[in-house]
C-alpha cells in the first residue's frame, strides 16, 4: 500500500472510501514476541516543508539507540480526519531510515479511534507492517467518563457500541492520552506498552521524536531568517 498524494485539493469521498477499505488491513491481535527496540515518530510540517523524526530506543525507552530526521515537501493540506494523507509518507520514511529496525512504533495521533477506524497510526502501521500504538493528545471521535486522576487509571473510549481506544492517565493530576490500536497488537497490549514507557504525558520515544523535530524546525527558521 501506498500513501495518498493528490494535487491540490482532494477528493474527499474518495478518501474516505480509501480509508474504510484500508481499516479491513488494520490485525488487532497479541504481540508475536517481545519487542526489544521500540521506536517513536512524529512530524512537524511548516509553510509545505515537513520534518519526520524517529527515535529508537530500547524496549524501557531509557536508551537513544538511534535518530533519524528526514525532510519531505507536503502537498496535501490540513484536513481533519485525514492527516494521515499528509503526515503519513514522511513517517514512513523516517522509520524505514532507521538501522535499528523497531519491533513496536509509537505514533504522535490516533489509530483505530477515527471515524473510519484508519487514524494515522493505522496507516503507517500497515504500511510498515510492525506493531503500531497510536497515542493523541486529544479525542478525535468518540465519549467517554473521565479516568482517575492517579497515573495507571483509565476509561473506554465509545463510538456507538464500539470500543475503539482507551483513555490513559499516564500522569498523576495531568491531561489524559487517548491510546488505541495502531496494528498488529491489541488494546490492552498498547494501553501496557503506553504506561511502561511514559515518564512523562506521553511516551518517550514519541516525545524524543518530538523534541528533536521542534529543534529542527527551529533550526530551519533561524537559518531563513
Amino acid at each position: 500500500m501506498t500513501a495518498c498524494k493528490t494535487p491540490g485539493r482532494p477528493d474527499l469521498d474518495q478518501l474516505r472510501a480509501l480509508q474504510r477499505e484500508l481499516a479491513a488491513q488494520v490485525i488487532e491481535r497479541p504481540l508475536t514476541h517481545e519487542p526489544q527496540v521500540v521506536a517513536g515518530a512524529d512530524v512537524h510540517i511548516a509553510g509545505g516543508e515537513a520534518v519526520a523524526v524517529a527515535v529508537a530506543t530500547d524496549a524501557d525507552g531509557l536508551m537513544v539507540r538511534e535518530v533519524r530526521e528526514l525532510w519531505r515537501h507536503v502537498d496535501f493540506p490540513y484536513i481533519p480526519g485525514f492527516l494521515s494523507f499528509r503526515e503519513a509518507p514522511a513517517i514512513v520514511d523516517a522509520v524505514n531510515s532507521l538501522e535499528a529496525k523497531p519491533n513496536l512504533l509509537f505514533v504522535d495521533g490516533q489509530g483505530r479511534a477515527h471515524p473510519r477506524r484508519f487514524g494515522l497510526a493505522c496507516h503507517v502501521g500497515v504500511m510498515l507492517g510492525i506493531p503500531t500504538i497510536g497515542v493523541a493528545k486529544s479525542k478525535l471521535v468518540g465519549r467517554y467518563a473521565e479516568p482517575g486522576r492517579e497515573r495507571g487509571s483509565t476509561a473506554p473510549l465509545v463510538d456507538r457500541t464500539e470500543t475503539i481506544g482507551m483513555v490513559v492517565r499516564t500522569k498523576t493530576g495531568a491531561p489524559p492520552v487517548f491510546v488505541s490500536v495502531g496494528n498488529l497488537i491489541t488494546l490492552e497490549e498498547a494501553v501496557a506498552w503506553t504506561l511502561r514507557l511514559t515518564r512523562d504525558r506521553i511516551p518517550d520515544p514519541t516525545l524524543r521524536a518530538h523534541q528533536q523535530a521542534q529543534r529542527a524546525l527551529a533550526t530551519r527558521r533561524a537559518r531563513e531568517s
